[in-house]
């Protein structure tokens, strides 16, 4: 048994001294100047702190009759560890939906055409970028930018009208209760149009818009469509917790700004706006 604990530390000293940390059973080359100590979280508490209760993670690469995946290489001796470590950041690929064919339409409106490619960015994308007045003490006054899920109505029904789902516990939120003003960026980027062409996101080319003016919560009289656009496009809404108080608003317009090619932008009066289709 001496024996072969002095193995172990002989082993375990030469390694140090050729760049390499032992972690379990299982060695990697670091910085010779640089050797990372160990971290105070086992095997056993690590996977605790990280697993997520819902079941979104699944094996990123199955089992084969003719190969093994990376997650297979080294085996832990805790067959809990070795399922946990291999899901730990892969979506399940099978619940990832495509969008319906009125939402993924690849072929924009012709550039000359603004008010109906404003509107068609506006229908077409899930998700956008608002800017508003930060409230919080390190940079109260400066711009503050967050990502937010977006639908102007279900697919088969574009309004121009932008919906939000908010939480009170959201910056933005309290951002918008001091100063109701805010602008939300889309971009042509966000489906496959920009990237089948090779634009860059900042090319001209690749249309982005922006539309700023004042976030209100939606009036009783129009929840139920505000509901269905929101959920119809983003269904995963609807079973998020009661607790966080979600509520929806809408972004009422006061300019409606595109870039949309080469040579400049637009600025296009929302009467042309609404009066535009998509499809």
């Amino acid at each position: 048994m001496k024996a072969r604990l002095f193995l172990v530390a002989l082993l375990a000293t030469v390694l140090r001294c050729h760049g390499y940390s032992l972690r379990g059973s299982v060695s990697w080359v670091v910085s010779s100047n640089d050797v990372v100590e160990d971290a105070d979280l086992s095997e056993e508490v690590a996977p605790a702190l990280l697993v997520d209760s819902a079941g979104l993670w699944k094996q990123a690469y199955p089992s084969s009759e003719t190969g093994k995946g990376p997650g297979e290489l080294v085996k832990p001796e805790d067959d809990t560890v070795a399922q946990f470590s291999s899901r730990l950041f892969s979506y399940r690929l099978e619940e990832v939906k495509q969008k319906p064919a009125a939402i993924g339409n690849s072929s924009p409106p012709p550039h000359q055409e603004t008010a109906r490619t404003a509107r068609y960015i506006a229908h077409n994308s899930d998700w956008g970028h608002m800017s508003t007045i930060s409230t919080q003490d390190k940079i109260k006054s400066l711009p503050f930018g967050n990502i937010f899920s977006v639908s102007d109505g279900p697919v088969d029904n574009s309004t121009g009208v932008i919906y939000f789902y908010m939480t009170p516990m959201d910056n933005t939120v309290s951002d918008l209760k001091s100063n109701p003003y805010a602008s939300l960026t889309i971009s042509e980027a966000e489906g496959e149009f920009c990237r089948q062409m090779m634009y860059d996101p900042q090319d001209p080319r690749c249309a982005r818009l922006t539309l700023t003016g004042k976030m209100v919560e939606v009036p009783p009289e129009e929840l139920g469509f505000a509901k269905e656009a929101m959920f119809s496009r983003h269904p995963v809404m609807a079973k998020w917790p009661v607790g966080h108080k979600w509520f929806f608003m809408k972004l009422e317009l006061i300019q409606v700004w595109l870039q949309n090619w080469i040579g400049g932008t637009s600025l296009i009066p929302i009467e042309d706006y609404f009066k535009a289709t998509p499809f």
